[in-house]
This record gives structure tokens, C-alpha cells and sequence, in this order.
């Protein structure tokens, strides 16, 4: 196969913190509607709760989903009829995956103190640049504000907004923290929602060159909410690797691909 695509540049490269920007607004201005929480934290970033004190929704996991994307990527929630007994499925699409999941979606920005411990994903990683995988992206960004995704029941406490802002170099105001318990169907649909993103992640553990991936698609089987963190993982994780197909449209020649 030609390849006829031009190298993206880091000036030609997508930011995943202003496209994201918009869905974050939209999240905000929609709270009431999507029963998830808003608030100011004595910070001064804004908090949202996605299902601790606020049930939240599917279609607030749904947007959060796009959000952890950085605006790269559609999500969807549609009927499956693959399973006898669950019939809820989110579709995922991007064309620009490895910057919407790798530089993006993926929870790889370890965030803890003393008890607290969570993993964060969306557009603030891209920032903050913690992650050696942003050397092999070659990929940096810069934004007016920014948003953080955390599958916590707890609110951080203010050590680690701290350092958030810090390593974000952004001001409280320009902080979203969006907090989605596994135990939530919103935490549920927005770790379902990484079904793409689990097969980018194979495809760097494999060596497959990323920069000839073109696009990618995925479905998965929406899990019911569980009452605690390790049947809902186990159930989430589950739903991804048995429950969950992927196809990712690639140039190069056959013996590539074929890996």
C-alpha cells in the first residue's frame, strides 16, 4: 500500500485540550440533565462528580468518554445483539487514535497520596507530559484549560490538585476534574469506552509501528453497574477483552499488518 499521508508536524499536530474544551463546557452547562455534580473546590478548580453523591448517566459516561479522547474521537451507545442476556453496547470511533488514546484516553498518570491512589487519563496527561510514552508520541500540547478523568470514589485531596496544576503549569480556574467511580454507570460506560484504546495500547506492546495506524473502530458489551471496585473492574475488564471488537485500518506493506 502508498502511503500518500504527510507526517503531522508538532504545529500541525491535533490538541487534545482545545478540542476537548468544548465537551468539557458542555458536561458543565449540562449537569442538571446528565445528574452529575458541579462544584468549586477550595482550590479553586471545578469538580465534577459523575457518580459519588450524583448517580450520573450513561450519556454522561458517554461524554466523558470524548472527552478522555480529547475531542478525537465518537462515542456511542447502541443496542448489541451478539450476547443472550445484555444487549447495551458502546461504539467507539476515531481517526486519529493514537493521539486520541494513547496521548489521550489511556489512565496512565499515577496520582496518589498517603491513602488516596488514582489513575488519570484525559487531555491534562498531554500536558503534563509524566509519562515517557509522550517521548515516543512525539507529542506535546498546550491549551488555556484542561481536564483530568479519575475512576475515584473520593474527591482528591488538595495535595494532589496541587500537583495536577503544577505539572499542568495551569491556574485552578483552568482545572476540570472529572471523578467517575467503577461503581457508576457512568464510570462503567466510560471504561467500556476504552475498548479502542486497550488495542492501541497492544499495538505499542507489540512494536507495531503507530505512526501507520490510520483509524479505528470498537465495540463492547456494556456491563451492569456492580456494588463495589473489583467485581465492577473485573466486570468492565471483562467486557473489553471478551466482550469487545476492534478493527484498525493501517498502512504498510502485508508483514506488518500481519503482527
Amino acid at each position: 500500500m502508498q502511503n500518500t499521508t504527510s507526517p503531522q508536524t508538532l504545529a500541525t499536530q491535533p490538541s487534545v485540550n482545545q478540542l476537548s474544551a468544548p465537551l468539557v463546557k458542555r458536561l458543565i452547562e449540562q449537569a442538571d440533565t446528565l445528574h452529575v455534580g458541579v462544584s468549586k473546590h477550595v482550590s479553586g478548580c471545578t469538580i465534577v462528580d459523575a457518580g459519588i453523591q450524583f448517580p450520573g448517566c450513561a450519556e454522561a459516561g458517554r461524554l466523558i468518554a470524548e472527552i478522555c479522547m480529547g475531542g478525537l474521537g465518537v462515542v456511542s451507545l447502541q443496542a448489541d445483539d451478539r450476547f443472550v442476556d445484555w444487549h447495551d453496547a458502546i461504539a467507539v470511533t476515531s481517526t486519529q487514535p493514537v493521539f486520541a488514546c494513547l496521548a489521550s484516553q489511556y489512565a496512565g498518570w499515577a496520582l496518589s497520596h498517603e491513602k488516596f491512589f488514582s489513575l488519570g487519563s484525559g487531555p491534562a496527561r498531554a500536558l503534563a507530559q509524566r509519562e515517557d510514552l509522550f517521548k515516543e508520541l512525539e507529542y506535546a500540547d498546550s491549551g488555556t484549560s484542561t481536564c483530568i478523568v479519575l475512576e475515584t470514589d473520593k474527591v482528591p485531596p488538595v495535595e494532589v490538585i496541587e500537583k495536577i496544576l503544577r505539572d499542568t503549569k495551569m491556574s485552578p480556574e483552568q482545572l476540570t476534574i472529572i471523578l467517575t467511580p467503577t461503581t457508576s454507570i457512568a464510570g462503567v460506560v466510560q471504561i467500556v469506552g476504552r475498548v479502542l484504546e486497550v488495542a492501541l495500547h497492544k499495538a505499542h506492546t507489540l512494536h507495531f509501528p503507530l505512526e501507520n495506524i490510520v483509524s479505528g473502530t470498537g465495540l463492547a458489551v456494556l456491563p451492569p453497574v456492580a456494588n463495589d471496585f473489583m467485581t465492577g473492574m473485573g466486570r468492565t475488564n471483562d467486557a473489553i477483552l471478551f466482550g469487545g471488537f476492534v478493527s484498525l485500518q493501517v498502512k504498510g506493506d502485508d508483514a506488518a499488518a500481519a503482527k
